[in-house]
């Protein structure tokens, strides 16, 4: 699969870089940005974080402000961020934010005209990783995080993908897209209106008949605008506490939606990672 390098800079040792590729899933050209740990320079290979962002993000909001690279490279992890969805002229959109390009909610679309290439779950769960394992020099040991959409992302494919991911983390996660106006929204849209096939995307019905335990933790904070209309980690809590799930919610006291907060938290977050990603 061919790679077009966009940007490269060094950090820390090490080196972000942005890339073009064609994807298969989504049918148009996608772009990536990935963080090589100074590790990996010498031909060792890391493990990865797959970072998913929130709406209206691309690959280049995380990379840029919440700061990750420092303890990335002294922990000798890479990082992934993919694009937030399917882009182009020929790709739909919708004049919202919170739907179309720069809002994929990380779902395959099953409705039109959203299916043609909103497939963000088999981009993310397949073709990206496979892409990323045999082009750099990265293992197989992978962790998924990511922020507000993003966070159900991580959340959800984690949970669907016993296995796949030594450990999962999220910042105000939207934990029930079902039952929020965000994530209403989204699901008819992509999926329909049979409310049966949504429940495959959210984490609080996932989380409820989990047999498999991932380490997992959340980071939300309590002066957010979104908290009881949208994000709804009172739910998650429930759903972990039926279920006996291992969740770890960490409830932050002034603390909002915004990239200060995962400035603030990104280093607990990683260390937290780190002691599953370097176990044997």
């Amino acid at each position: 699969m061919s790679l077009e390098l966009v940007s490269q800079t060094k950090s820390f040792g090490g080196w972000h870089k942005q890339y073009n590729h064609p994807s298969a899933a989504l049918g148009v050209s996608m772009r990536f940005a990935i963080f090589l740990p100074p590790q990996a320079q010498s031909g060792e290979k890391v493990p990865v974080l797959y970072w998913l962002s929130g709406l209206t993000c691309s690959d280049e909001n995380f990379m840029q402000k919440a700061g990750a690279q420092r303890v990335a490279a002294e922990l000798g992890i890479a990082i992934v961020a993919p694009d937030t969805s399917p882009r182009g002229d020929d790709v739909a959109n919708d004049d919202g934010y919170d739907l179309g390009q720069g809002a994929g909610f990380y779902v395959n679309a099953t409705q039109a005209p959203w299916k043609d290439h909103y497939r963000m779950y088999d981009y993310i769960v397949d073709e990206l990783p496979a892409l990323i394992e045999a082009t750099f020099p990265v293992s197989q040991q992978r962790a998924i995080a990511g922020h507000s959409m993003g966070g159900h992302g991580a959340l959800m494919i984690s949970l669907r993908n016993p296995g796949r991911y030594t450990s999962v983390s999220a910042f105000s996660p939207i934990s029930n897209p079902m039952s929020c106006p965000w994530g209403r929204k989204a699901f008819s849209a992509y999926l329909g209106g049979d409310e049966s096939n949504w429940e495959q995307y959210d984490t609080t019905v996932l989380l409820r008949n989990q047999p498999e335990h991932l380490p997992t933790r959340v980071d939300q904070g309590l002066a957010d605008d979104f908290l009881t209309e949208q994000l709804q980690p009172e739910k998650l809590a429930a759903a972990a506490a039926e279920s006996g799930y291992p969740l770890q919610l960490e409830l932050h006291e002034g603390y909002d939606h915004s990239y200060y907060f995962i400035a603030s938290f990104i280093e607990a977050q990683l260390r937290f990672h780190h002691r599953y990603l370097s176990a044997e």
